[in-house]
């Protein structure tokens, strides 16, 4: 079926078609949307939706119901993402399963609230005390808009961890026409693992296996009690300062991903035979990038492209490989040059190493097919 349809839309769909059951957001451009559609279509299918008060209460909604069974989510933009980044942090120590969708604007501040940009890539990476690895998805089009909220959904199940919808103004708000029967990618729910314990012996966070995420307990096990801080704990749950339950603890908040890293990897990669060039983007700027390609190669020249779809962790295994069959890499982004900085940490480490250079826009418009094809 032929739909009109926009971003927020399909984020929505692909949320609620894998089961997302609760909602907290407060408004702000350009995420608003994604608010409305929520609050009216979730509880249609039994579905909670909130607007709470403020950005601090929308994340801290999204966690209390994530940790008492729900499969929940939250929206918000760049502003919102740093009002956001105590509770992030809660939910990474906590190993909180949740989506949180951040619809990218010109920042920094309050920035260009109905402008389009792509500036919170670094800051989603390191957008909480400690440095501990993020799952961060990034759609491209309307189409993965729905497939990408469904993966981070499963993702954040798998790993018991926030995982990040990096999207942007123009690929939530702008209308297009869809084949939605075609295009959409249903995924099998994946579920939290549960563990069902005799009284008294249920170990919140047993850490026996440091990539692996611990289960949670029994749905309405009244007799094992689950305790839930923000501090370095032990298996109990418990406030803890011994080194070796602190190292512990904080290793497994880091192995379980990165361990994880290449089953996260996700990337559409086409290359052409005999080109020399690698085009590498992202997000509503990977579109300027597939034209600009696809003219190129109608004028002749041999180019290839990659889109990143998952950019935290990085795809190094997929990146590294691409990079290397290339002499030159372009990388345009809407900022200035901050995923350039992880292409050229892999391409400086190669032999022969490859040219990096970037296409940047940061006045709040697209950059042009024109722009990238000039830089070929």
């Amino acid at each position: 079926m032929y739909e009109f349809i926009d971003g927020a839309e399909l984020i929505a769909r692909g949320a609620i078609d894998i089961g997302c059951d609760f909602f907290a957001g407060y408004p702000i451009t350009p995420a608003s949307p994604i608010l409305i559609h929520m609050l009216r279509e979730l509880p249609k299918v039994g579905g909670v939706g909130i607007q709470a008060e403020d950005e601090i209460a929308s994340i801290s909604m999204t966690i209390g119901a994530a940790m008492t069974g729900a499969r929940a989510m939250t929206a918000t933009a760049g502003p919102g993402i740093s009002l956001y980044s105590e509770n992030i942090g809660l939910a990474l120590m906590g190993e909180v399963p949740l989506v949180i969708v951040d619809v990218q604007r010109l920042g920094p501040a309050t920035g260009g609230a109905t402008t389009v940009a792509q500036g919170d890539v670094q800051f989603l990476r390191w957008s909480t005390s400690g440095g501990y690895p993020v799952i961060a998805l990034c759609p491209s089009d309307a189409a993965e808009c729905y497939t990408l909220t469904q993966h981070a959904f499963n993702l954040a199940e798998r790993f018991r961890t926030p995982v990040f919808l990096a999207t942007d103004k123009e690929t939530v708000m702008t209308q297009g026409t869809l084949d939605t029967d075609a295009a959409l990618k249903h995924l099998t729910p994946e579920r939290r693992t549960r563990t069902v314990a005799a009284p008294g012996s249920f170990l919140p966070y047993p850490l026996t296996e440091p990539a692996t995420a611990p289960p949670f307990a029994a749905i309405g096990d009244a007799q094992n009690i689950v305790r839930f801080t923000t501090s370095t704990h032990d298996e109990r749950g418990m406030l803890t300062k011994k080194p070796e339950k602190v190292e512990r603890l904080n290793n497994h908040l880091y192995e379980k991903i990165r361990a994880h890293a290449a089953e996260i990897e996700m990337v559409r990669y086409d290359p052409q035979d005999g080109a020399e060039t690698l085009v590498v983007s992202f997000g509503i700027t990977a579109r300027s990038m597939q034209e600009a390609v696809a003219d190129a190669r109608a004028d002749g020249q041999r180019v290839s492209q990659l889109i990143v779809q998952s950019l935290w962790p990085v795809p190094e295994n997929a990146l590294r490989r691409a990079l290397a069959a290339h002499r030159r890499i372009v990388v345009p982004e809407l900022n200035h040059g901050q995923y350039r900085l992880e292409i050229e940490r892999i391409a400086y480490a190669l032999d022969p190493r490859p040219a990096v250079s970037g296409v940047n826009r940061v006045d709040g418009e697209l950059i042009a097919p024109r722009q990238i094809q000039d830089a070929l």
